[in-house]
């Protein structure tokens, strides 16, 4: 069996490494539970952090053609932020089927932005064309150690400023973000995935016994809808991650709207779907049990969570 792709010590020289470059995002006290507010950072989610350790990494290789991805928006404008500070070219090929929002999330830090018609494998396919064209570096979303070592900065900072907890409840797409955290806490945390009932490549690996391809559809499939758990992400959500529950889309909305109501923060569907699985029961916690919840994207419009 691989072992895992990334340990702590890789976090810790990811936390050195991107310290200056990223935010300190803030927790709350909700009800029982702690809220990391991931949805603050830079661009609008925890994707920057991952962005900024895999390019901050490889710097000194990055020809004058600059970065390229595919993208259904968070990545994206992660990257086209990482673009803007570190004075690098940046081109962003998105499918059509991305929300406008996400687009123009992108394009505000100056990315060059191809919108290509079709879904997120469409767009993967017109990267690579244009990478082989232009010889820029391919960042990719989530399937890569550097990145994955990046998103677990975030399991870092929040147990500096927590203390111990017992569980950690997560949103997993291609996996990047879920593995991040897994890979600081190991075995010291009890780690939740949450999953769309329509878009679940983390439940599918678990029962197959490996990556496997499966339909995505639903609210939160420009952000959790990947078709293929990462293989990097796999060797250590295989070990470290304990429990995968699913949610359905009516239960992301309305932990969009509580999120709101009480705190009126704005969270697009993948951001809210680790509340979710607490508010529907899809994760019961024990009486006692120090539970944290990551609100980790912010990146939609805002007419889509405010409803009376």
């Amino acid at each position: 069996m691989t072992p895992p792709a990334v340990d702590p010590d890789d976090i810790d020289a990811a936390a050195e490494r991107i310290g200056p470059y990223v935010r300190r995002t803030p927790i709350v006290e909700h009800d029982d539970l702690v809220l990391k507010l991931e949805l603050l950072q830079h661009a609008g989610s925890f994707k920057t952090r991952g962005a900024f350790n895999r390019v901050l990494g490889e710097r000194a290789t990055i020809p004058d053609a600059g970065l390229i991805a595919a993208s259904g928006g968070n990545h994206g404008a992660a990257l086209a932020f990482v673009g803007q500070q570190l004075g690098m070219p940046v081109e962003i090929f998105i499918p059509s089927t991305s929300p406008e929002i996400k687009r123009r999330n992108i394009a505000r830090f100056g990315a060059a932005l191809h919108d290509i018609e079709g879904y997120y494998d469409d767009a993967q396919a017109a990267a690579d064309d244009r990478q082989v064209a232009t010889g820029a570096t391919q960042i990719h979303p989530y399937d890569h150690p550097a990145t994955v070592a990046g998103q677990g900065t975030m399991a870092r900072e929040l147990e500096q400023q927590t203390g111990p907890i017992d569980t950690m409840v997560v949103a997993t797409g291609g996996g990047g973000f879920i593995a991040g955290q897994a890979a600081w806490f190991r075995d010291r945390v009890h780690i939740v995935s949450v999953e769309p009932e329509t878009s679940q490549c983390l439940r599918a690996a678990r029962l197959a016994g490996e990556p496997v391809d499966v339909s995505v559809s639903g609210v939160a499939a420009d952000s959790l809808g990947a078709r293929r758990i990462g293989g990097v992400p796999w060797t250590i959500v295989r070990e470290f991650v304990d429990e995968a529950v699913v949610v359905a889309d009516d239960d992301i909305r309305a932990a969009q709207y509580e999120l709101w109501e009480e705190f009126r923060l704005v969270a697009e569907p993948g951001g809210a779907a680790a509340l979710a699985a607490l508010r529907s029961g899809a994760y019961r916690p024990a009486a006692g049990e120090r539970v944290v919840v990551v609100v980790c994207g912010s990146n939609c419009d805002p007419a889509t969570v405010i409803r009376p």
